[in-house]
Parts: C-alpha cells; sequence; structure tokens
C-alpha cells in the first residue's frame, strides 16, 4: 500500500503541475514524495509544520536579502545567525523537520532573491500553494491506500549525540558548510545550478563526516539513475514528448520503482528520492513541448551535482578535522574533569 500512495501522490502532483503550468513543478512530486515515504499515516499537524516552515523560511530569507543585499557584512552576520538556528533545530527529532527544510529552502531563497532577474516573490507564492496542495495530495493518497494499523509505524529522524562536545560539532560542521555554500552561490553565477546547491544541502543532513560520505556515494548513484530514466523517457517518446499526456504517462511509468523503492530500506530510499530529484526537475523545467527537450539538461544535472559532491565532500573532510582539532583541547579537559 506504501508503494501505491506515493506513487499516486507522486503523479497526482506532476499531473497538477503540468495542468496548472507551475513554474517550479517539481516541488509538487518532491514533496509528496518526502511526506509519504516519511510518515506512514497521515498527521495534518506534520503537513501544517511543513506548511509553517515554508512560509517562515522563505519569508525571512527574502526579507534578509531585500534589506541587505547592500549590505554584505550586515546580511552575512543575518544569514549565519538564520543558518545556526536551523543546524541547532536538526538536532533534536522534534524540531529536525523545521531545521532541514530552513536550512534546505532558505538556502534556495537566498541563492535566488539575489538575482534582479529572478521574481523571487512568484517562486515563494509558487511554493506556498505547493505546499498547501500537497496536503490535499497526501490526504487523499492516505485514503485511497490506507495502511493497516498494525503496521503504522512512523519514521522519524534523529541525529544521535553523544557528548555535548561532539553535539557542538556536528552543529559547527553543519554550519560552516551551509555558509561556505551560501557564499559561493552568492560570489559565483550560479541561478543555473539550483541542484547542485540542493547536493550541498542534502549532503549535510547527517550532521557528521561518515553520514556526508555515505550520502555523497548514494546521491551520485541516484543522479545517475534519474538522468539515465530521463534519457530514455525522453528517447522513447521522440517526437511525442510535446504530447502532455504522454508524458506524464511515461514518468509516471519511470517514477513507479524509484516510488517503490521508498518502502525498502533507507539505503535504497535515499537512491530512490535522488534519483525522483533527477528525473523530475529537468523534465519540469527545462522542457519546453514542441520547442526544447531536457536531454542536455539531463547531462547538466548530472555533471553539476556530480562535481558538487565531490567539492562539498572535501570541504565536509576539512571542516570536520579543523573542528576536532579545535575541539580536542576542551574535550581533554572535559575528560579530565
Amino acid at each position: 500500500m506504501k508503494t501505491l500512495r506515493i506513487w499516486f501522490g507522486c503523479s497526482m502532483g506532476l499531473a497538477l503541475s503540468m495542468v496548472f503550468d507551475w513554474s517550479y513543478g517539481f516541488f509538487a512530486i518532491m514533496l509528496p514524495l518526502f511526506i509519504l515515504g516519511k510518515m506512514e499515516r497521515f498527521s495534518l499537524a506534520a503537513n501544517i509544520l511543513v506548511l509553517v516552515s515554508v512560509v517562515w523560511t522563505t519569508t525571512l530569507a527574502t526579507i534578509l536579502v531585500q534589506m541587505f543585499q547592500f549590505h554584505p557584512v550586515i546580511l552575512s552576520v543575518a544569514v549565519g545567525l538564520m543558518m545556526l538556528v536551523n543546524c541547532i533545530a536538526m538536532m533534536k527529532p522534534s524540531t529536525y523537520l523545521f531545521g532541514f527544510i530552513g536550512l534546505f529552502v532558505g538556502s534556495i531563497v537566498l541563492s535566488f532573491a539575489s538575482y534582479d532577474f529572478i521574481d523571487i516573490e512568484d517562486f515563494n507564492i509558487n511554493l506556498w500553494v505547493t505546499t498547501v496542495v500537497n496536503i490535499g495530495v497526501c490526504a487523499f493518497a492516505y485514503w485511497l491506500f490506507p495502511e493497516r494499523t498494525s503496521q503504522c509505524v512512523d519514521n522519524q529522524v534523529s541525529t544521535p549525540v553523544k557528548k555535548d562536545i561532539d553535539y557542538i560539532a556536528q552543529v559547527a560542521l553543519g554550519w560552516v558548510v551551509a555558509m561556505a555554500a551560501f557564499f559561493v552561490f552568492q560570489v559565483a553565477n550560479l541561478y543555473d545550478s539550483l541542484s547542485a546547491l540542493a547536493s550541498i544541502i542534502i549532503l549535510l543532513t547527517p550532521m557528521t563526516l561518515a553520514g556526508s560520505m555515505g550520502v555523497a556515494k548514494i546521491r551520485i548513484i541516484g543522479t545517475g539513475l534519474g538522468c539515465l530514466a530521463g534519457a530514455m523517457v525522453q528517447l522513447i517518446l521522440g517526437k511525442w514528448f510535446g504530447n502532455g499526456v504522454l508524458l506524464w504517462l511515461a514518468l509516471t511509468i519511470a517514477m513507479g520503482w524509484f516510488c517503490h523503492w521508498q518502502t525498502k530500506g533507507q539505503i535504497k530510499s535515499a537512491i530512490g528520492f535522488s534519483a525522483m530529484s533527477a528525473l523530475t526537475v529537468p523534465m519540469t523545467t527545462s522542457l519546453v513541448p514542441e520547442q526544447q527537450d531536457a536531454f542536455f539538461s539531463i547531462l547538466y544535472r548530472f555533471s553539476s551535482i556530480f562535481v558538487a559532491v565531490a567539492l562539498t565532500v572535501m570541504v565536509i573532510w576539512v571542516a570536520h578535522h579543523c573542528i576536532r582539532e579545535c575541539l580536542l583541547p576542551a574535550k581533554s579537559l572535559t575528560q579530565s574533569n
């Protein structure tokens, strides 16, 4: 039932994005995938938390950029505080979702809002509408494909912390890498590298070096599979890729296996999530029916994510060892006491 529930939610999100021509329609697919994959039963409170987190993060990030865009030092301090709060929130299971959304969505909005040619208000409103619609999509999916009561066990994300010194090290690691990504995307002209920025933030979710290394491998494998699936959809459809019904049907079929992986443990679930994003983002943003296909966008996505993942892992490795070296005296003093 869970596979059918996730598959239905993603296909329905794709259909809505195509019917209403949402500029960032991939959110309508990835949100049901994320929510339905994490929760075995419908929770209005959890969905409202996602909505509040999205509205709060997009509003705060937009205001910060618009107010302090011409004051780089003040903007850096304000963003640093925002990122720090989100990293701290990710250390507790009860606030993990709020922190992750703040870090993920906040980084995207901060990058987009710094470009004058991007209508950030349109992006924010589009994301708000998608998040509201996602509540209805998830509720409908749970109603059509209910889970047995005996099997309803929520998958809560937690970040284990053994000591205060480890807590500080994990928060510092996430904060350093998130701020490094912020500065790079502010200085460089990387407005078309949304997937690379998303990959950087996803690598931070374990908040540890070992966890990030594992996520990096998963991200590359999943992206490769998703890009391959997208290219196959393009080749199979051929000149008929401009037919909306055929395109929806082909993408729905391609999403089926990745949705099934969401029920097969953490590793396959993570690979499936990465593959879904690699499949749906180019096909909903770069594809213009009867005008432009998404083949080159698919190739660019894989190459940009591969480079971003490799560089991020290097930064995480350096940051991890530097932070540990700085905290080593404090740890030794704590153990002696």
